[in-house]
């Protein structure tokens, strides 16, 4: 009873997203409140740890909220600058076919940028992107997200390994005289083989959705046309992929991955290997549903006034800073992360701290950063960068109210096992009541414990925090082999980003469609699933077997 209590907030974000198609900034202040009511009704959590949970939500949401600005600052300095109009131009000498537009910016440009800093920092980068070339906003919205699904567990320079999953495991590992470094290692490899396996067909699956929802056709068989060649990228990312994991580690599968990946990929476009033979466009805009378009007015574009590096050197520019200051062998990601402002004990609640980690935030480096440049280096009149400003303000207005909600909301269900009625927190209850009743069918329910983490939290470093240790000690008591498990628990909560409530709210602020969360979910729903049956079914195989990476 407990468990369904904790999880009927999510529940009704669902269904008033979902099934109602309301848009998240009305949908989550009424999760929030069920949350609230629940969290004192149920868990007997006083006014004031209520109050002070979900004030501190507010505060982590100005995280999200500043990489959400900064990336919309860099669309709107690179339109009126025209930037963003010799991008285009220039993708006409490598395709004008969007289906292979998608898989080079929204997969293999998406995964870079998810290697080097992670955190919906590549959502946020390769929508408005899209959007920029001519893509509905919706669609690079959709696009976008099922995109950053395959990279996700390395992120962030291995942030979901290293500092989720082996945060909390090293304890467990500890406990029964096992080495952690040899775990982890071995984590990282049985989450890369069978990510790669799926990650083969991840930019066939992404252009199949694209199609088959915002084609003229409405049909799948424009992807298929395309399939060789989504095939053939998928294969320049996963091999190398695979490779850098089982050999360097959790830190660099994602990024040189697709590093490798994207050269490749640009290469054979450009030469003509096994691209399609005919050339796939969207409708014209004057047919587009009302729901494709951006219901912001980014302000206008300018003219192609400058040569293709010059328009690229923003996000060349981001990229470089990115890397610079995600390797900490570097020395920058140290000092970046140590400028902070601290807000101690929130609302007199010890230990609640707040630190924003401001100069580390990809929103102020490089976004704002490269925006200023960017003012310079394109010779930016004041006029327009004051325009670029204000629009980005106005914008990102929308996003504001859902994420404060949103992220309050999941605050309060994170930290609720300070509670008076001794019971642990809500998605823990949630993560331990999905376990007991699964007992030996679990290996089919672990990928969605780790879903759920990200599904809520928006991060799958959380969702490793949360559940690593749970999915360590539940595979430990059934007898199944826990490298095993916990990979699913880490390919589910990076599968989870295509869904998750954090990333649809931010990646539609930035390419201006608030109010479409509910069409986005319920539609990405669909490739979620299929990653999930293939995670499943190479689970099953694996383990049915008899196989196990790491006898502990």
């Amino acid at each position: 009873m407990n468990a369904l209590l904790a999880f009927s907030p999510i529940l009704l974000t669902i269904v008033l997203m979902v099934g109602f198609n309301w848009g998240a900034k009305k949908a989550l202040p009424l999760s929030l409140l069920l949350a609230v009511v629940i969290a004192a009704g149920v868990w007997k959590i006083d006014f004031q740890h209520i109050l002070g949970y979900s004030v501190f939500g507010f505060m982590k949401a100005l995280d999200i909220l500043i990489i959400i600005f900064g990336a919309i600052l860099i669309l709107n300095t690179m339109k009126l600058s025209g930037a963003m109009t010799t991008i285009n131009n220039g993708f006409n000498g490598i395709t004008n076919d969007r289906r292979i537009q998608a898989i080079i910016i929204g997969f293999m440009f998406g995964a870079f940028i998810e290697g080097a800093a992670g955190f919906g920092t590549p959502a946020a980068l390769a929508g408005p992107l899209l959007v920029g070339l001519g893509f509905p906003p919706l669609a690079a919205a959709m696009v976008a997200l099922i995109y950053n699904s395959v990279p996700v567990p390395f992120g962030a320079v291995g942030t979901p390994i290293s500092g989720g999953a082996m945060v909390t495991l090293e304890q467990n590992l500890n406990h029964i005289g096992a080495n952690p470094e040899v775990f982890k290692m071995a984590l990282t490899k049985w989450i890369a083989i069978p990510n790669a396996l799926i990650g083969i067909f991840i930019p066939l699956l992404g252009i199949i959705i694209m199609t088959r929802f915002f084609g003229k056709e409405k049909s799948f068989k424009p992807a298929l046309a395309a399939a060789p060649f989504a095939i053939f990228a998928g294969l320049a990312f996963s091999i190398p992929y695979v490779l850098i994991a089982s050999i360097l580690g959790p830190d660099l599968p994602s990024l040189l991955g697709a590093f490798i990946g994207l050269g490749i990929v640009i290469f054979a476009a450009k030469k003509g290997f096994l691209m399609p033979k005919t050339t796939w466009d969207f409708p014209p805009k004057s047919e587009w549903a009302d729901n494709w378009k951006s219901n912001d007015n980014g302000g206008d574009t300018g003219e192609a006034k400058m040569g293709l590096v010059k328009a690229w050197m923003p996000y060349v520019l981001i990229a470089i800073i990115l890397v610079v200051t995600r390797i900490p062998s570097l020395g920058l990601k140290g000092w970046l992360a140590a400028q902070t402002l601290t807000i101690s004990d929130v609302l007199g609640i010890d230990g609640l701290t707040y630190v924003l980690k401001w100069a580390y935030l990809p929103g102020t480096i490089p976004f704002i950063l490269v925006a200023l440049i960017t003012n310079l280096m394109h010779k930016m009149s004041g006029k327009q960068v004051i325009a670029s400003w204000k629009t980005t303000f106005k914008q990102i207005d929308g996003a504001a109210i859902a994420l404060f909600a949103g992220v309050a909301m999941v605050q309060l269900m994170l930290k609720s096992g300070t509670n008076g009625a001794g019971l642990d927190s809500m998605l823990t209850t949630m993560a331990k009541s999905v376990a007991d009743l699964s007992g030996n069918a679990y290996p089919l329910i672990s990928p969605i414990v780790g879903v759920l983490g990200s599904f809520m939290s928006g991060s799958a470093t959380v969702s490793n925090l949360l559940f690593a240790s749970l999915q360590f000690e539940t595979s430990t008591i059934l007898g199944i082999p826990q490298v095993l498990i916990v990979s699913a628990q880490t390919i589910g909560a990076a599968l989870g980003n295509m869904i998750c409530v954090n990333n649809v709210v931010a990646v539609c602020a930035t390419v201006g469609c608030i109010g479409a969360e509910g069409t986005i979910i319920r539609r990405n729903s669909i490739p979620a699933f299929v990653y999930y049956l293939l995670v499943v079914i190479i689970l099953m195989v694996l383990i049915s077997t008899g196989f196990n990476p790491l006898p502990l």
